[in-house]
């Protein structure tokens, strides 16, 4: 029996819940799913430009298992692109390095390191709710 999957540290939340073909309605059924760790891997590596060691360390995983995670998501990408499917960021063995945080009135994302949140900083809402809750599945 395989030993269960240790969580991947992700340290910044995405911005979307995901990304929609342009043109083409109607296609929920054919979306493809960017685990929230292959997301942090394309981030870490193509966006920031770290190296497969540095992007591992920050991930909290060996640099074999981010390899694998890197190209599951290049490859998830590429079947987004090509057959014009819809990108959704959702799930994945992950926990978040901070504690993330989204405003509903304003959107914007923030952390804090307090256990008890009660208004964003930007707004002052009090419409906020966890990013943790937010991405699951």
């Amino acid at each position: 029996m395989p030993r269960r999957k240790r969580n991947r540290r992700i340290q910044v939340p995405p911005v979307i819940k995901g990304m929609s073909v342009y043109g083409i309605r109607g296609r929920k059924s054919n979306e493809v799913i960017l685990h929230l760790e292959e997301y942090e891997a394309i981030r870490l590596l193509d966006y920031q430009n770290l190296t497969q060691e540095e992007a591992a360390v920050y991930m909290d995983v060996s640099r074999p298992t981010l390899t694998r995670i890197y190209e599951e998501a290049r490859h998830k990408v590429a079947t987004a692109f090509v057959e014009g499917r819809d990108l959704i960021f959702r799930g994945g063995d992950v926990y978040f390095d901070k504690n993330w945080y989204k405003c509903n009135a304003c959107k914007a994302s923030f952390s804090d390191y307090s256990d008890e949140v009660k208004n964003c900083p930007v707004c002052s809402s009090d419409d906020i709710i966890s990013l943790n809750e937010y991405f699951a599945d």
